[in-house]
């Protein structure tokens, strides 16, 4: 095992991968190995199903899809109506799984994909972080996507599984486990911002989930085995309500965040003279 593409969750923030990864695959910066978790665990699936410059389209057509703008897409009233109901979640999983069906196919499994993939996903009984690495797809993304409140956890035998960004948001580990020596880290931008004391109720809470999010984050690149090259790719910057609580639902932000993204990864990657355009 050579090189290791890993990609982080957050949500609609996951568009910037896009960018990254044509900036990696123009260059000739192809993958032994994919590890995704959450928004990607979608991206990657792709990618080890297809790890050439083509899946760039691929990627654009599920991100600009209708299906992708009904995963979060219901009108507030739908949604409420939805919690209500369920007591559980506000969306629907139905469109996010015809998303993946049509892109992957119904019936794909680990073992028909180029390359290797790994899915983190946090299973609800163990309390646990699980890694999918063969069976069936669909299911496997699915868990990992699972977003605690908006999607309902996906169940797959007896076990009861939901957002693996819950346990490991940017799972490194996965890789150099998997025996990689050079891992590309496609993160979202948010390990980009430095965290400050919070001022209010609202920064309390992000602030929390952010430390949650990126304690594995640290330990990892804190404990990075010697001999392992890191890159982390950079995200190209946030977008102006990338803090509103209503900005997962922003599909609008999608293409502004793919070209930032790929400018800042192209430079970063000519800097450091990785990889040749084609």
């Amino acid at each position: 095992m050579t090189a290791a593409f890993v990609l982080g969750g957050g949500g609609v923030r996951g568009a910037v991968e896009i960018g990254m990864l044509r900036a990696l695959l123009e260059r000739g910066i192809r993958p032994d190995l994919v590890v995704g978790t959450s928004i990607g665990a979608i991206n990657g699936a792709l990618v080890a199903a297809d790890p050439t410059p083509a899946v760039i389209e691929r990627l654009l057509d599920a991100w600009t899809s209708p299906e992708a703008n009904a995963v979060y897409g219901d009108s507030l009233f739908a949604q409420f109506g939805r919690l209500i109901t369920t007591k559980t979640h506000l969306n629907s999983p139905a469109p996010l799984r015809h998303l993946l069906e049509r892109a992957l196919g119904a019936d794909t499994r680990f073992e028909d994909l180029v390359v290797p993939l790994r899915v983190v996903a946090a299973s609800i009984e163990r309390a646990a972080e699980h890694v999918f690495e063969s069976g069936p797809l669909i299911e496997a993304v699915l868990a990992s996507a699972s977003v605690p409140g908006l999607l309902p956890p996906t169940r797959i035998g007896d076990e009861h599984f939901i957002d693996g960004g819950i346990v490991n948001s940017i799972p490194i580990a996965q890789a150099v486990d998997a025996g990689a020596r050079t891992v590309f880290v496609l993160q979202v931008g948010r390990v980009e911002t430095p965290l400050t004391a919070p001022r209010t109720a609202v920064e309390t809470a992000r602030v929390a989930f952010e430390i949650a999010r990126r304690h594995r984050y640290a330990y990892d690149i804190a404990n990075l085995p010697e001999g392992v090259a890191l890159h982390v790719l950079p995200s190209g910057g946030a977008q102006d309500d990338d803090d509103s609580l209503m900005s997962y639902r922003r599909m609008s932000t999608v293409r502004r965040r793919i070209d930032a993204a790929y400018d800042a990864t192209c430079a970063f990657l000519d800097e450091r003279g990785l990889g040749a355009v084609a």
